[in-house]
């Protein structure tokens, strides 16, 4: 027998181009010792054009599967899974059937990989929140804009500037949801829109008018302005397309996006909703405590929070007459109100020189400071970071003039009676944005997707409660009145139509003829009820139809006769 030599040497192929299949491999491969011995013993002889094919080692340990060192999926923390679950498992139990029990599990399985997946994404999430980092003898708030400008990067450096105008101030300003987009509105009837990013002017001009308080809509399109009388609604050409003769002598507004409501607080004390969608009031109440020149929203619920010279906070919502809840915050009148983003904290601020932080969970104060005067403007950051007004003075407040934090950007804008300032407030923005959400870097086309996309998910008014978890619930007392209705409806009999035919001669009044008559009389008395019922269905209709005929937005244009 002939030995099998211990090392064989690679043959040269004519090919070059063939020699890149035979390169030694760089990778690192688990291999048993059995499975060399198998390949170095496995040098077989096949005859093929006169010449004995021989296998390489190198070449045969690359088919070997590659074993991975760290198997199945990245282990995640339990805490990140609940950050991200909705509500608790549900239990199938209840299934009537075994279809059914596998549906449910089907579900909820779907669910917690949801869950799982979403928590194990924040590994992507690369940007971080700035921060300020002093010496050990050295206080932060001693820190100037000016050095925060030389301390951080150019693009970081842009985002400070001031706008010096002082003959139209004080400005009230409003960021878009994305954060790109700025407007502001004086007192003096001065209003503009800029992209402040890039310094560019979307529109400016002069309404002529008292400027109470300016709002974005649900897009940079389209903007709110409460003049001296009624409310206007421009687009971002400075071209107006509404006049809200339904919103007059108003103070302040808000607009929720979710539901496309415009909500607005007059100087006779009424507050009122106002849909955008349709361009219909869908609600209104008088809360009969004066003039409301404090409010603002709650972002968890969509409520209205509205301060009153009492010391009272009172939340509101378009479906209850009366507040929803009253809570005494000062012993005099209130200044300011704020909630943060996630409404789970709001502060308010009172003449009597006290800032007070309160728990919405258990209507609880958790804080109070006491403040040199009476803050007149509070704003929460996405960070909580709360920026407090104290008359030339801006104090930024963490963990706990008209100032507006900037969504995703470490931006404070404060409109005062020089024109509007842009501060740097490291660590005050979210890093990280949701681009289904509100995207800084959407295009014309993401814009109007999303804008259809809006309205398609729009939620009805109908639904603002202060808790939300209860609006997938099931109202048992009213679905127990409705079962009792249904039930007595199935042994309710007819309405009887009580008649009694008078005496005929010649015959007629025998008991065939007269149960004929009496038959044919109530049959028309049903017929002719069912035609007035039919009647004023049509005339309802009709009203409809020239209610939203005269609502055109081209009306006002035709001649009055």
């Amino acid at each position: 027998m002939e030995k099998i030599p211990e090392k064989v040497n690679k043959e040269k192929s004519k090919n070059k181009n063939a020699s890149r299949y035979f390169q030694p491999h760089e990778e690192v491969y688990n291999i048993n010792d059995k499975t060399l011995k198998k390949f170095k013993s496995a040098y077989w002889r096949k005859k093929q054009d006169g010449k004995t094919r021989k296998k390489n080692d190198e070449w045969a340990v690359k088919r070997l599967r590659k074993v991975d060192k760290f198997p199945g999926d990245a282990p995640v923390s339990k805490e990140k899974i609940k950050k991200y679950k909705r509500g608790s498992d549900m239990e199938a139990t209840h299934a009537r059937t075994n279809f059914h029990q596998s549906v449910f599990e089907q579900k909820e399985k779907k669910l917690q990989l949801a869950a799982k997946q979403a928590a194990r994404s924040e590994l992507l999430l690369q940007e971080n929140s700035g921060f300020i980092e002093a010496e050990s003898d050295e206080e932060t708030t001693y820190i100037s804009q000016h050095d925060i400008v030389k301390a951080v990067d150019i693009n970081s450096a842009s985002k400070y500037f001031e706008l010096t105008l002082k003959d139209f101030g004080p400005y009230k300003i409003h960021y878009t949801r994305n954060g790109r987009f700025l407007l502001m509105g004086g007192a003096k009837g001065h209003v503009a829109a800029i992209d402040w990013q890039t310094k560019k002017l979307l529109c400016e001009m002069n309404v002529m008018e008292t400027v109470q308080d300016v709002k974005w809509l649900h897009q940079e399109t389209m903007f709110a302005v409460a003049q001296k009388q009624w409310t206007y609604i421009y687009d971002n050409q400075g071209i107006e397309l509404h006049c809200l003769k339904a919103l007059d002598c108003v103070l302040n507004l808000e607009f929720l996006p979710y539901h496309f409501l415009l909500a607005s607080s007059n100087r006779k004390g009424y507050l009122s909703w106002l849909d955008v969608s349709i361009g219909q009031k869908v609600a209104g109440h008088s809360t009969g405590m004066g003039r409301l020149d404090i409010m603002c929203q709650n972002p968890y619920n969509a409520t209205i929070c509205l301060g009153h010279s009492g010391g009272t906070v009172t939340m509101w919502s378009p479906n209850v007459k009366e507040p929803l809840i009253k809570m005494l915050c000062h012993g005099g009148g209130v200044r300011s109100v704020t909630v943060d983003k996630k409404g789970r904290y709001m502060c308010t601020s009172g003449i009597d020189r006290t800032m007070k932080i309160w728990d919405l969970r258990t209507y609880k104060m958790l804080q109070s400071y006491k403040i040199g005067m009476g803050a007149s403007h509070l704003a929460f950051s996405q960070k909580n970071t709360l920026a407090v007004s104290k008359g030339n003075i801006v104090e930024i407040y963490k963990d706990c003039c008209q100032e507006t934090f900037c969504p995703f950007e470490d931006v404070l804008g404060v409109g005062h009676s020089n024109g509007f300032s842009s501060l740097i407030i490291p660590g005050s923005g979210e890093p990280n944005f949701d681009a289904m959400e509100s995207n800084p870097y959407q295009t014309k086309k993401q814009r109007r997707q999303a804008e259809v996309k809006m309205l398609l998910d729009k939620v009805p008014y109908e639904m603002i409660h202060l808790d939300t978890g209860k609006i997938g619930q099931v109202d048992q007392k009213t679905m127990e009145d409705k079962i009792e209705e249904s039930n007595k409806i199935l042994f309710l009999k007819p309405k009887k139509i009580e008649y009694e035919p008078s005496y005929k001669m010649k015959g007629r009044s025998k008991g065939l003829k007269k149960e004929q008559r009496k038959k044919g009389v109530i049959e028309e008395r049903k017929r002719d009820d069912i035609k007035e019922i039919m009647d004023l269905k049509q005339k309802e209709k009709e009203k409809n139809k020239t209610s939203v005929s005269s609502n055109n937005v081209l009306d006002r244009f035709k001649k009055k006769e």
